[in-house]
């Protein structure tokens, strides 16, 4: 079982190491995003409040950053709060919004030591300062790292960012720097907040929902997807490691006939 991670000194331990080994000799996704779902269930499960299961999976996202950069994982997409989350009640998203603070704050010095880079994407308009500032520290504090890179989608959602990268072409247009014939996918790609990230490689759903809820819709167009029914605060090591194996056999075609033969 891959079901603790200790550190010692800079190098991770894993128990099942000879799973972990021909993980690492297959190919690793570049890029993984993951929609953290089910910290309500999980609270309501055991008849505690929700908050409670969203504390519940900050650890959990501690543990999977961890497992994912000793994995060789260049980025980690978090979904960690959407532009509809807005909608919940206000206590929750009141704690939503702490959460980055606390779980930075313990956990930003291991951050800079193993070398893993803190960004955000998502529209910081109605984010707290509080929330902005915590963010703000760990990007500046890990502003030189080069490994993992721990991106949080943070007020994030796809259609206003898709929208925005439109309304950007069709500003070029008007002035008349762009030719609307000269437009191609690299053009919307380019005003997209990932414009500077690889496009992912596997996405994971948890908690058993089958769809994407306004989550990076244009640069999921080729992603392998994964889902599993156990609840966010209950995904662990083992978890991850199945769903790296899973995307391991899968036949990345993009369209064409990659290992197989036309007919």
């Amino acid at each position: 079982m891959i079901n603790k991670l200790l550190k010692r000194n800079t190098e991770t331990v894993i128990g099942d190491l000879d799973r972990l080994s021909l993980v690492r000799d297959g190919i690793i996704p570049s890029h993984i995003a993951i929609i953290m779902d089910g910290n309500g269930r999980w609270a309501k499960k055991r008849s505690l409040p929700r908050v409670a299961g969203h504390h519940e999976g900050m650890k959990t996202v501690r543990k999977i950053t961890r497992l994912a950069n000793n994995l060789g994982v260049d980025v980690l997409t978090l979904y960690a709060f959407s532009t509809e989350n807005w909608k919940r009640p206000k206590m929750e998203v009141d704690f939503l919004m702490r959460l980055p603070e606390e779980f930075l704050s313990t956990f930003l010095p291991e951050l800079v030591a193993e070398n893993v880079k803190v960004e955000m994407m998502g529209d910081h308009t109605n984010l707290p300062a509080h929330t902005l500032k915590a963010i703000s520290k760990a990007k500046e504090a890990t502003k030189d790292n080069t490994g993992l890179i721990l991106n949080f989608a943070l007020n994030y959602g796809s259609r206003s960012e898709i929208v925005d990268s439109v309304k950007e072409l069709a500003a070029q247009v008007a002035a008349g720097t762009l030719d609307p014939e000269d437009i191609t996918e690299e053009h919307i790609s380019s005003g997209l907040m990932t414009k500077s990230l690889p496009e992912p490689d596997l996405l994971i759903r948890t908690s058993g929902e089958v769809r994407l809820s306004n989550f990076m819709l244009w640069q999921l167009a080729y992603t392998e997807f994964w889902f599993t029914d156990t609840l966010w605060p209950d995904f662990n090591e083992d978890s991850l490691i199945d769903a790296v194996e899973n995307y391991q056999k899968r036949n990345r075609r993009f369209g064409g006939l990659k290992g197989e033969e036309a007919q």
